[in-house]
């Protein structure tokens, strides 16, 4: 096998071990929602089990490698060739609501860029996995991105940053523009979720901002693997430390650029 055949397969048992546990905690939480500053912004024990988890398997195969948690931050060196993007609940206030849409989200950087990718939905039993060359798979079987190319007919989906009440550099404004633009567009939660159900064709585009590497390292392979385009909001090259990304089944990717880039003020729409 190759080193991305391995370094896919371990992540993928570190991912169906961390699912597992959540569906474990899930309801059974009570007082152990906590929030980490910023109203909405939520950590539970679950999230810290799962990131425990996920470390002890990456360690175990890989103590060279560095890695980027949600929960325990840059653990390493952070210009080591190889960086672990980890998110061990992406999804956490759906997780503490009992909504049913959360994920696994484990992704393997290579020299800054995305290599190997597994999104983990427990609860719909749906493994998403992917690594340079190597393809996109949706509990096995190849996936690819949809094949719609009019925005008009489009199904896009996106989120609010946690910071949204504090500042007005927030998408509301693009949330409104793009909804009357086209057939809807989707709020998630989980930005994991968000990339995969773009790679396998259930939606046809995602924009969102203020993204930290973990929500999205895995999602990028996956996509790219699955056919679709991923750059920064104005088309150019995506730069995954800006927290902001445009990622769409290519076909439409050039329009809903050029729309969110001329988005009216939210004023506008008072």
């Amino acid at each position: 096998m190759t080193n991305l055949q391995i370094f896919l397969d371990i992540a993928t048992e570190a991912a169906l071990a961390a699912g597992a546990l959540l569906q474990g905690y899930l309801g059974k939480l009570e007082d152990a929602i906590l929030e980490k500053g910023r109203p909405g912004d939520l950590v539970t024990a679950a999230d810290k089990a799962s990131e425990e988890l996920i470390l002890e398997v990456l360690r175990r195969h890989f103590p060279e490698h560095s890695i980027l948690a949600e929960e325990s931050g840059k653990i390493g060196n952070q210009e080591n060739e190889y960086l672990w993007a980890i998110d061990p609940l992406d999804g956490t206030t759906n997780y503490a609501h009992q909504y049913p849409f959360f994920a696994v989200s484990i992704g393997l950087l290579i020299n800054g860029i995305p290599q190997v990718g597994v999104i983990y939905d427990p609860l719909h039993n749906e493994l998403f996995r992917a690594a340079a060359g190597l393809g996109a798979t949706r509990n096995r079987r190849p996936i690819k991105v949809s094949q719609t190319s009019e925005l008009s007919k489009s199904l896009l989906v996106t989120g609010f940053a946690y910071d949204r009440r504090e500042t007005s550099d927030n998408n509301y404004a693009e949330f409104c523009h793009l909804t009357h633009l086209t057939q809807g567009v989707r709020r998630s939660g989980s930005a994991a979720l968000d990339l995969a159900h773009v790679a396998c064709g259930r939606v046809d585009g995602y924009w969102e901002r203020g993204l930290s590497p973990w929500d999205i390292v895995a999602g990028i392979i996956l996509l790219q693997e699955a056919g679709g385009k991923v750059t920064a909001y104005d088309g150019t090259p995506l730069k995954i430390e800006s927290g902001r990304i445009l990622a769409t089944n290519g076909y439409i990717h050039n329009t809903l650029s050029r729309e969110l880039l001329q988005v009216p003020p939210l004023s506008a729409w008072v």
